[in-house]
């Protein structure tokens, strides 16, 4: 059985160079895109990019404001009442 054939085996040498300049530039390329990438990751505003995507909100208001209670007594309140039932 023979060995296949290398998908490059017909390339001249100047292809041959030339795709190893063209993966060359896409690994420096591809370094430099991945720091611009982490870079605006970094500056992204996140409340903004809320807005952008749902639209200006009041979080002051309902529905959107916080409740006047975590929830944290309420559970307290039910631990409690679950206890005494022991």
């Amino acid at each position: 059985m023979s060995e296949p054939l290398s998908s490059v085996a017909g390339w001249s040498p100047e292809q041959i160079e030339q795709t190893r300049r063209w993966i060359d530039t896409w690994r420096t390329a591809g370094k430099e895109l991945e720091k611009i990438r982490r870079r605006e990751i970094r500056e992204l505003n996140t409340y903004h990019t809320i807005e952008l995507l749902c639209g200006a909100a009041d979080y002051a208001r309902p529905p959107r404001a916080p409740k006047p209670s975590s929830g944290l007594v309420e559970q307290q309140r039910l631990f409690m009442k679950a206890l005494i039932r022991e």
